[in-house]
């Protein structure tokens, strides 16, 4: 009973402290406009030429799917900071010197991180109940929040499992855990959707196991939605789509008549909730109780500041080790330098330091493989592998002035806005076209001014996005996790008005994005002076 006490009083406190930050704000708007999205038709479901008329059943699912797809991805970024935010606030070393298990710790952070999700699953829920009430008809609460609740708070509660086994681990805890998550997350996805158009609906035998991989609700859902039309349609042979965005309107509806419970689908959220606890449970085994010396399969690398401060510690000092004083170099600027070239190639020096050995050879490789390639296949595909690989270089733009405390160090140089801006981003710049260079003398070569066009485009919005994001939010994860995405919808499927690396001519809008990258550069320039001002 007293570990219940205490476990309530973390989840509580760690609670409240998120609701209170403008960021939740932000997460709840985006809930409101998920709904927004269903009420006004953004959000799609169908089945071939078929779609539901608006009843309860009908929306219900749709939030549900919503809940469980689209939050299951936006609410591991806006969770992924429980760990953290103890380590920056140093609550997690008073929390060290109690007698608190690593696995009751990583089960509080899992259970606050689902908490946290729940109150965006209520805010569709309370959608779901507008959109009917507007939409006219009988309320049928039940047929309406079941997919709601049911699909999505186990969906959420793996999500927020995750998002505190990523924390734990070194490895994914920092910017290439916000890539990874997202293709985790197409995965489940596609495990979980697996099993549609292979035949009608079927309720499983007595003592059959119920469906284990559908984590989203999709194959319950939609694969009772196909039973239900192939009853109505023999001609009907599947297919079905679910996602955001205008498409063609479809031209027949039935009457769905909601989800027909049963104990296998029952189980399986059950199976579900019991992944989330081992999840956060296994987390415990990675995580270092905030001492990094501790964790028993990789030991974090000491920044420089930790090193000085050991040999701080040890009693050693530098400069008398040496035997002689310290002397600087003094600076002599010659004429043909520029002041702001040298300040480009400075931001560009500390964006490429400290990569491993092998990160250069890849990105090596894939500028050979983009003169390589036909011209065809390096500027549709070469090209998306090429500029994912900085992903992590770009985050950086805009933020390291908050993640070291150096704006008071950076921000009293003589005339340095917008100058240091504006040497960031064509450091940035130069990164694109470094990594990309390899596309960019084979469209020069071809003499495709087109696909030239297109390729400096993107070469230059992409540093202005990161730039900007990190300018506002003094944070890595939103481009991290923004780009990611954006970079999967639009130049992996060469969706036009997406694709901003203009992967074909036909998908590639090379204007807007020059146009988009400039305004970019000129919020974050803004933004930057008015903070400054402000200061």
């Amino acid at each position: 009973m007293k570990r219940a006490r205490i476990l309530y009083a973390m989840v509580r406190a760690d609670f409240l402290e998120r609701v209170r930050r403008y960021s939740f704000l932000l997460t709840l708007g985006f809930a409101v406009y998920l709904g927004y999205a269903v009420y006004s038709g953004q959000v799609t479901l169908r089945l071939a030429d078929y779609r539901g008329v608006n009843n309860s059943a009908w929306i219900g699912s749709v939030v549900g799917l919503v809940a469980t797809v689209w939050l299951s991805l936006v609410g591991f970024y806006v969770v992924k900071n429980a760990i953290q935010r103890d380590r920056e606030t140093r609550v997690g070393q008073i929390l060290a010197t109690t007698p608190m298990s690593k696995g009751f710790y990583t089960l509080a952070k899992a259970i606050s991180n689902f908490a946290v999700l729940a109150v965006m699953v209520l805010i569709l829920a309370v959608a779901a109940v507008v959109i009917q009430l507007t939409q006219g008809g009988a309320l049928d609460l039940f047929a309406l929040m079941g997919p709601i609740l049911i699909f999505g708070l186990t969906a959420l509660a793996v999500t927020a499992a995750i998002a505190v086994l990523f924390e734990s681990l070194p490895v994914l805890r920092g910017g290439v855990g916000n890539i990874a998550y997202f293709f985790l997350w197409i995965f489940l996805l596609v495990m979980s959707a697996n099993k549609l158009d292979h035949g009608p609906f079927r309720e499983p035998a007595a003592g059959a196991m119920p469906n284990l991989t559908d984590l989203t609700g999709i194959g319950t859902v939609m694969g009772q939605m196909q039973a239900q039309v192939r009853l109505l349609d023999p001609v009907y042979q599947g297919g079905s789509s679910f996602g955001l965005g205008n498409i063609t309107p479809t031209t027949k509806f039935f009457v769905w008549r909601g989800l027909e419970w049963t104990a296998g689908i029952l189980l399986g959220r059950i199976f579900w909730l019991g992944v989330a606890v081992g999840i956060a449970l296994l987390a415990s085994l990675f995580f270092d109780r905030f001492d990094p010396a501790s964790g028993f399969w990789l030991k974090a690398k000491k920044s420089g500041a930790e090193a000085a401060e050991d040999r701080g510690n040890a009693g050693s000092d530098p400069v008398e080790a040496q035997g002689s004083a310290v002397q600087l170099t003094p600076l002599v600027r010659r004429a043909w330098q520029s002041r702001f070239a040298a300040l480009v190639m400075a931001e560009f020096r500390l964006m490429a330091r400290g990569q491993a050995w092998w990160w250069y050879l890849v990105a090596a490789g894939l500028v050979i493989a983009s003169l390589a390639s036909p011209l065809a296949a390096a500027r549709s595909g070469v090209i998306a592998a090429a500029w994912i690989w900085p992903t992590l270089i770009w985050s950086q733009m805009g933020t390291r002035e908050a993640q070291f405390s150096t704006r008071s160090l950076i921000f009293s140089a003589p005339k340095i806005f917008p100058r240091q801006l504006l040497a960031v981003w064509s450091a940035g710049v130069l990164v694109a076209v470094t990594i990309g260079s390899g596309l960019g003398l084979h469209l020069l070569i071809a003499g495709d001014w087109q696909g030239l066009g297109a390729w400096l485009a993107g070469a230059m919005f992409i540093p202005a996005l990161a730039m900007a994001l990190g300018v506002l939010t003094e944070s890595r994860k939103p481009f991290e996790a923004i780009y990611t995405i954006w970079w999967y919808v639009g130049p992996l499927h060469h969706l036009r008005g997406m694709d901003f690396m203009g992967t074909t001519a036909e998908s590639s809008t090379a204007m807007g994005y020059l146009v988009a990258g400039l305004a970019l550069v000129a919020v974050a320039s803004l933004w930057r002076k008015v903070r400054l001002a402000a200061a």
